[in-house]
């Protein structure tokens, strides 16, 4: 079921990175990294770790990715790690319940049915403006990814 939620700007810490979906492993290898910084600096975070979707790409195609965790004030960028907000306003959501290789099917059917409520993703050419990925489950209390639970949003 997918629903229409305004929310408020949300700062967040994040690593970008562009692979392809081949190379999805740096992308998911980033997460103990931005942790990490996190806790070197004592910043808690704010809300479920999250991948956020600049650029689309595909199997060849690089996507350009941040992979990020919300904090509950801006943090200052270093080395790696930029600080960054989800922008205000009104999203599209959807819950994916199941195996994160199912969630391409899940992005496109709220992207589809956002559209068809006359309320299409907010892009910028290829740049996708407010487009994430959260991470509800943590792996740590249910191992087993079919039953894991991933947010997906859309600034529309």
């Amino acid at each position: 079921m997918s629903d229409f939620v305004e929310r408020p700007e949300q700062h967040y810490a994040a690593i970008p990175i562009r692979a392809t979906l081949r190379e999805w492993g740096s992308v998911n290898a980033l997460i103990p990294e931005v942790y990490g910084w996190l806790a070197e600096r004592n910043i808690p975070p704010a809300g479920a770790l999250f991948y956020r979707h600049v650029v689309v790409g595909g199997l060849t195609e690089k996507f350009e990715v941040e992979v990020g965790v919300p904090v509950a004030a801006p943090v200052v960028a270093d080395g790696r790690v930029v600080a960054g907000r989800k922008p205000a306003g009104r999203y599209a959501v959807r819950i994916h319940h199941g195996h994160p290789d199912g969630v391409a099917a899940t992005h496109e059917d709220l992207v589809a049915w956002a559209t068809g409520q006359g309320r299409p993703p907010v892009r910028d050419g290829d740049v996708w403006v407010g487009m994430f990925e959260s991470y509800l489950t943590n792996p740590d209390d249910e191992p087993d990814p079919d039953h894991w639970r991933t947010e997906l949003a859309y600034l529309v």
